[in-house]
């Protein structure tokens, strides 16, 4: 884990019919500025184009991640799965969509063993065609047009042909991609990324997809059943299951019955808020909460950013939230998920109490919720990638959507320039602990478990407050709670929130972010028990909030990410400066 954590912080080192038209909220102000924020600025101004033309928050949301697979095609796309949450801005109205992959039919609980019967490494699994789940981002995405989309299907796919088909620069990030994380793309794909000698690209040159472009085009005329069905699922079959590396057993069945879920969202109150986010197969928006309802005993504002004591009680409370979150959560259609069980507040009181403020705990034992199975899990290998948008339009609609090829370029390989995720990693490769099945073990035509937390804060008001979400693996479940602590308890801005230092402690020990307020907070963290290794993380947040009645944007300056309302203004991305005490001012 510490070599993808830090892997994946060189890599964001800063550098078909149209659908019923919903109504509008009746409190929405009229006429207010919708807001996008993404992590390229390229995907942003695609968002915010569709936003001008009197698309809603989904209908934006949709044309920054096509955008975001042109521009950003290492992290996120077509090739991949989405998690996506909507509200019409009110309490009470989120709806949750679960576009995750899903593994072949053929594949059994030793999918990822070799022909010896030994599992293979999660490095070793990676590449090639096993490590491919069936896409679920299209899916999901029509679905949520038809329910919450405004304008035409095929225009939400105009700005992204136009990038691949016309080209755009590459960047800093983008090279780095190529450089630090390029190694097992396929021959075929690496072309589009070399020059004549085979090497890479550089900074600044102009990049052009066509055979992309050509794919998007198709979908955006033919509709989202046109990847499930026909010339390009038979693309996808051939492709992995003659993949030279780890051969698939996909068929064109697995394709076609591909759906995409609506599933409850999990919700709970936080002081005087309201949090909602996705339910499993995320693990992400359970573990937020858990972290956060373990932390609601404590004074937080009174003790402020600044303080050791606050951290260190951030830190305790993520080890036990993720001791639980390791041993039972996995894909609800397979296991049994004791999420009301896991959110009881009278358990959550009982996990906090565990928690001092003087010293660490040292050993974290999962709990026992109601509910609870007798089974035991065992901890994934999930790699930090993934892309975060957040949304809201002129009639106070928000979306958050997390999407994601899991690692940097998937599995390696591309159809039509567009690559295929390698999600099927995220599974426990090694189907039994102790003797035990453990919940996310690999079976035919589940979802594996994930960390993706898109998730939607209510204010005291029943009005949100907050739209926020993340990338980088199992990190994403820090930075969103953090973000939610820095708003709510620390009084910060989004943009503060984001900007500020992160403490990953899935576990005993754990990582403080170097370059970041914890430089100087090391000695009185060690004090407290704390044995963190300071070091760079890789962390990727975006964010809107609503403030004084109107949409303000937040990116983190981690990334080139930006937030822009529909009339241009980019939001002012800052970091910490030289007082690395202080958050972003």
């Amino acid at each position: 884990m510490k070599r993808a954590l830090f892997l994946f912080a060189a890599l964001i080192a800063p550098v078909a019919a149209p659908a019923q038209t919903p109504a509008a909220p009746a409190e929405a102000d009229k006429g207010d500025q919708g807001i996008v924020s993404a992590a390229d600025p390229r995907a942003v101004a695609a968002g915010v184009e569709i936003l001008r033309e009197g698309g809603s928050s989904v209908d934006a949301a949709i044309a920054t991640m096509l955008a975001l697979n042109v521009v950003e095609p290492y992290n996120s796309g077509i090739g991949g799965g989405s998690f996506l949450l909507h509200s019409d801005g009110k309490i009470g109205t989120t709806t949750s969509f679960d576009g995750r992959e899903t593994a072949p039919h053929a594949a059994t609980d030793t999918w990822f063993y070799d022909k010896d019967g030994k599992p293979l490494t999660h490095a070793e699994a990676v590449p090639g065609g096993r490590s491919v789940g069936v896409p679920g981002d299209l899916r999901m995405w029509a679905e949520a047009h038809e329910r919450f989309g405004r304008l035409a299907w095929a225009k939400l796919f105009e700005p992204a042909i136009r990038l691949a088909r016309g080209g755009f620069v590459i960047t800093p990030r983008l090279y780095r991609a190529f450089v630090m994380g390029g190694d097992h793309i396929e021959a075929d794909a690496k072309k589009i990324f070399t020059d004549a000698d085979g090497n890479w690209l550089p900074v600044g040159t102009w990049l052009q997809n066509p055979a992309q472009a050509d794919l998007l085009q198709s979908i955006a005329d033919r509709g989202a059943d046109s990847f499930y069905v026909g010339p390009v699922a038979q693309q996808i079959v051939n492709k992995v299951n003659n993949a030279a590396r780890n051969p698939s057993k996909m068929t064109l069945g697995d394709l076609a019955s591909y759906q995409a879920k609506q599933r409850d969202p999990v919700c709970e109150p936080y002081r005087s808020y309201r949090i909602c986010s996705m339910g499993p197969p995320s693990s992400g928006g359970i573990t937020v909460l858990m972290i956060l309802k373990q932390l609601e005993r404590f004074d937080l504002h009174k003790m402020g950013v600044n303080s050791p004591v606050a951290w260190h009680l951030f830190a305790e409370s993520q080890r036990l939230a993720f001791a639980d979150r390791n041993r039972y959560i996995g894909d609800p259609d397979y296991v049994h998920v004791p999420v009301k069980g896991m959110l009881n507040p009278a358990y959550l009181a009982k996990r906090s109490q565990l928690i001092s403020p003087d010293t660490t705990l040292g050993t974290y034992e999962p709990g026992t919720p109601a509910g609870a199975p007798k089974r035991i899990t065992a901890p994934q290998s999930e790699v930090p990638g993934t892309s975060h948008i957040a949304t809201a339009d002129q009639w106070g609609n928000v979306t958050s959507v997390t999407s994601t090829i899991e690692g940097y370029w998937g599995s390696g390989l591309a159809v039509q320039g567009t690559f295929l995720n390698n999600e099927l990693t995220d599974f426990d490769i090694v189907p039994t602990e102790d003797g035990y099945l453990v919940a996310n073990r690999v079976e035919g035509g589940k979802r594996p478990r994930s960390s993706m937390s898109p998730t939607i804060v209510y204010g005291p008001d029943g009005k949100v407050r907050l739209v926020v979400g993340a990338a980088g693996g199992p990190t994403i479940i820090g930075q969103v709670a953090k973000a939610i602590m820095g708003v709510i308890d620390f009084d910060m801005s989004a943009q503060q929130a984001i900007a500020t230092g992160l403490i990953f402690a899935p576990s005993a020990g754990g990582y403080a972010e170097a370059d970041t307020q914890f430089d100087a907070m090391m000695p009185a963290l060690e004090k407290l028990g704390e044995n963190l290794k300071l070091a760079p993380l890789g962390v990727k947040a975006n964010a809107i909030e609503r403030v004084d009645g109107h949409w303000v944007g937040a990116a983190d300056p981690r990334s080139e990410g930006v937030a822009m309302t529909e009339d241009g203004k980019v939001t002012k991305i800052v970091r910490a400066g030289t007082d690395k005490n202080r958050p972003a001012e």
